[in-house]
């Protein structure tokens, strides 16, 4: 009955499949003990516990080269995700501007848009970080040129100081903040700014209310701007917020943070380059629209701009959103070729010096494994429940 009816045909199927897979990992897993046993090994990660030995100059957390190597590997963790998600946001904004101005009405604009998608799409994303931090690294001075009466450079405003080392700007801190820990003061004005957020979504739902109940829709403006300044100016008064501004003390620049010259790089070059796919992405999406749709929205007197931005952009996030998922993936994994200009992702702490200095290959490669597999895993989940937000819903 189990092969011969329809009822059940599948899931005895399905059953000698899950079978077949869990012998099959067994086989391997135990393969693989078996021959570490042979030949002296053992999976052991005490090894994360041993000093690094080495510095690291970008970082989000405190670290020294007398720290762990699982210290090591965790701001390898922080500065892989930091590009990520920095990379996510601009090639988004890149490809967005791009994908829309490809379809523009202006023949120049739509050439120079189709121009920087084929060119940047076609070349190797390696090839882009390197050339970027080469014109960096030989264009913007040196901190020397900023010593002296009449330097060769000058800081942008006496704040902001582009060297070829890196970019030095002012740090934000709290003088008398709420808590004892920096992170926790940061938390908390995270936490306001996430609340300020809800009030406002909670004043659109009562607008959108309001209107259609009367037909009119209440002026919102003045309250989200008290709702967004009020809670955070007040909370920066409390806290006494302050700016450390960077100066050149010895041969360097001290204060402040620094954003490094790898760091630029592969920030920029992964949002170049990913932006290009995602221009195409918007422009597949704007397309799949009808041209009913425009001409109906200029007909009831819209203009283009709130034509694209009310009309035609919201239905075409539903083609828009799952390629880019992909992109913002390939971003994620694309971030570890980091290595190749010196920025110290996690495949260059843990896949690289640790691995390195240790010897344990296995160990080393199965937790890189973990850590894309769960990043991948995670952006998946939430660009997948951002989706489900936007798809038609169905009656």
């Amino acid at each position: 009955m189990l092969i011969n009816d329809t009822r059940y045909r599948s899931l005895t199927f399905q059953a000698i499949a899950a079978l077949l897979l869990a012998l099959s990992i067994w086989y391997l897993g135990n393969n693989l003990i078996q021959n570490l046993r042979a030949a002296g090994l053992n999976i052991s990660y005490d090894f994360l516990g041993n000093p690094a030995g080495y510095d690291i100059n970008q970082r989000l957390v405190e670290y020294d080269n007398q720290d762990s190597h699982g210290r090591a590997a965790l701001v390898g963790v922080l500065n892989t995700l930091l590009v990520a998600f920095l990379a996510c946001v601009t090639a988004t904004i890149f490809g967005v501007i791009a994908g829309v101005l490809r379809l523009s009405n202006n023949w120049l604009v739509s050439k120079l848009m189709a121009v920087y998608v084929e060119i940047f799409r076609n070349i190797p994303v390696l090839i882009w970080i390197i050339i970027i931090f080469t014109i960096m690294t030989a264009v913007l001075p040196g901190p020397r040129a900023f010593r002296g009466d009449n330097p060769d450079s000058t800081m942008l405003l006496d704040l902001f100081a582009f060297t070829n080392r890196g970019v030095y700007i002012p740090m934000p801190w709290f003088e008398s903040g709420l808590f004892a820990s920096t992170a926790l003061n940061w938390v908390l004005v995270l936490a306001v700014l996430i609340g300020s957020l809800f009030v406002t979504r909670r004043i659109e739902t009562w607008a959108t209310a309001k209107q259609e109940a009367t037909g009119v829709r209440p002026k919102t403006l003045l309250m989200v701007l008290g709702v967004w300044l009020v809670p955070f100016i007040l909370l920066m008064l409390i806290m006494g917020l302050t700016w450390e501004v960077p100066a050149l003390k010895g041969f360097n620049f001290q204060g402040g943070i620094k954003i490094g010259g790898p760091l630029i790089a592969l920030w920029f070059a992964l949002s170049i380059y990913t932006g290009a796919f995602i221009a195409e992405n918007v422009r597949a999406g704007i397309q799949a629209i009808s041209k009913g749709q425009t001409e109906a929205a200029a007909a009831l007197g819209l203009r283009p701009g709130r034509i694209m931005n009310l009309v035609i952009l919201p239905q075409a996030l539903r083609v828009i959103i799952p390629p880019l998922i992909s992109q913002y993936l390939n971003i994620t994994k694309n971030s570890s070729l980091a290595i190749a200009v010196g920025y110290a992702d996690i495949t260059a702490t843990l896949g690289g010096i640790t691995l390195n200095q240790t010897g344990r290959a296995i160990e080393c490669v199965l937790l890189l494994m973990l850590f894309y597999l769960t990043a991948s895993l995670v952006i998946s989940m939430v660009m997948n429940i951002y989706n489900a937000s936007v798809k038609l819903k169905e009656r």
